[in-house]
C-alpha cells in the first residue's frame, strides 16, 4: 500500500523590503565634473609630454620613454601643483588617467618621429 504523504506546513514567508541607499545627485555630478577636468588636464599634459619626449628621444629612445614614465609617476604631484585635490578621485579613475596619458603621449611621440614632421 502507498505511503501517505504528510502535509508540509507552509513556512511563514519573510517579508523583506528593499530600501535603496540615499543618492546625492549633486555630489555625483560634482565628482563626475571634477573627474572630467582632471581627464582634460591629463590629455593636455600628455600632448606636451609627447612633444618633449620626441626631442629627448633624439638622444636615446630609452631616455624619452623614461621621461614619460617619470611624468606618470609625478602626475599626482603635478595635479597638486595645479591645485587639484587628488584625494577626491577614486583609484580606478586615476589609473584610467595614467593609461590615457601613456597611450596618448606615445601616440604623439610616434607621430612626431615620422619624416613629415
Amino acid at each position: 500500500m502507498a505511503k501517505k504523504r504528510r502535509r508540509e506546513e507552509a513556512a511563514p514567508e519573510e517579508t523583506y523590503e528593499f530600501r535603496p541607499p540615499e543618492f546625492d545627485e549633486r555630489e555625483f555630478l560634482l565628482k563626475d565634473l571634477y573627474g572630467t577636468k582632471v581627464l582634460m588636464i591629463a590629455a593636455a599634459l600628455a600632448i606636451v609630454a609627447g612633444i618633449i619626449a620626441r626631442f629627448i628621444g633624439e638622444i636615446h629612445f630609452a631616455v624619452g620613454l623614461l621621461f614619460l614614465f617619470l611624468v606618470i609617476f609625478g602626475f599626482k604631484h603635478i595635479l597638486a601643483l595645479m591645485k587639484f585635490r587628488v584625494d577626491l578621485m577614486e583609484q580606478k579613475m586615476l589609473i584610467g588617467n595614467y593609461i590615457l596619458f601613456l597611450f596618448l603621449s606615445l601616440g604623439i611621440w610616434i607621430i612626431l618621429m615620422n619624416p613629415p614632421f
